[in-house]
C-alpha cells in the first residue's frame, strides 16, 4: 500500500536533515541512480551496488567507508524503489547542495519530480519541487509559498504553472495565516494529485531498499 506524498511534510520524516526524493516515471530505478550520480555536481559519480538497507544502516555504511576511504571526506548514498509507474531515489548522507539540475535527469521523454526539504539549514530554506520532462523545467516553486524565498508563483512552462498555481489557489494557497508545516503538507497534495505520486511510507522509513553508493567516476 502506498501513502501519498503529504507524510514528508512531518518532521524529519526521513532522516534528520530533511529528504531530497528524485521520482521518475520512464526510468527503472537503477537507471535513475545512473542519471543522478552522473548529475552531481563537479564530481560526476557512478553508483555502486551497496545491498539492502534501512535509511539508518546506508548512513552507518557511508561513514564507514567513506571514512576508511577519504578520511573526513562526506559522501552520498541512495535507497532505490518503485511506486506505481514512477521509480524513487531517496538520498542519505551529504546530499544538501550536491546535484546539478533536473532536467537533465529527464532527459529522452522522461518525467522527473523532484521534492526536496533541507530542513536542519540555519536560513531556513524552505522545501522546494521541480517538474522536468525530455529536459525541459515544466514546474517549479518553494513548498512554504513564502515571499521572502521569491516565491512570485509557479515558474516553468506557462501551460504546466498555470494548472499548478490553479490547483494550489483552489487549496486555499497562499495563505499567511498558516504555518509553514500546513502549507508545506498542502503543496504537497496539490503536487500529489497533480503527477498521481505516492510513496510507500513504512517501506522508506523502516523497511529495507535496494542502495547504492556514489563514487567518482
Amino acid at each position: 500500500m502506498t501513502d501519498g506524498t503529504t507524510w514528508l511534510a512531518a518532521p524529519r520524516s526521513i532522516a534528520f536533515g530533511g529528504y531530497h526524493v528524485v521520482l521518475a516515471r520512464g526510468l527503472t530505478p537503477e537507471e535513475l541512480a545512473d542519471r543522478l550520480a552522473e548529475n552531481v555536481d563537479d564530481t560526476p559519480c557512478i553508483a555502486v551496488a551497496a545491498g539492502e538497507h534501512t535509511g539508518d544502516s546506508l548512513e552507518e555504511l557511508l561513514d564507514e567507508v567513506l571514512n576508511d576511504t577519504f578520511g573526513d571526506r562526506t559522501g552520498i548514498g541512495l535507497r532505490l524503489g518503485r511506486t506505481g509507474d514512477w521509480a524513487y531515489a531517496v538520498a542519505y548522507g551529504a546530499w544538501q547542495g550536491e546535484f546539478g539540475s533536473l532536467e537533465p535527469v529527464s532527459r529522452g521523454d522522461v518525467h522527473a519530480c523532484l521534492l526536496e526539504y533541507e530542513e536542519e539549514n540555519g536560513k531556513p530554506v524552505p522545501p522546494r519541487f521541480e517538474y522536468a520532462h525530455d529536459g525541459r523545467l515544466l514546474g517549479a516553486f518553494n513548498l512554504h509559498l513564502d515571499a521572502t524565498w521569491g516565491y512570485e508563483g509557479v515558474t516553468g512552462d506557462p501551460a504546466t504553472a498555470t494548472r499548478l498555481q490553479d490547483l494550489l489557489t483552489a487549496a486555499g494557497l497562499p495563505d499567511p495565516e498558516l504555518d509553514h508545516r500546513e502549507v508545506h503538507r498542502t503543496a504537497l497534495g496539490v503536487i500529489e494529485r497533480f503527477l498521481s505520486l505516492s510513496l510507500p511510507k513504512s517501506q522508506i522509513v523502516d523497511g529495507t531498499l535496494p542502495a547504492v553508493i556514489l563514487e567518482p567516476a
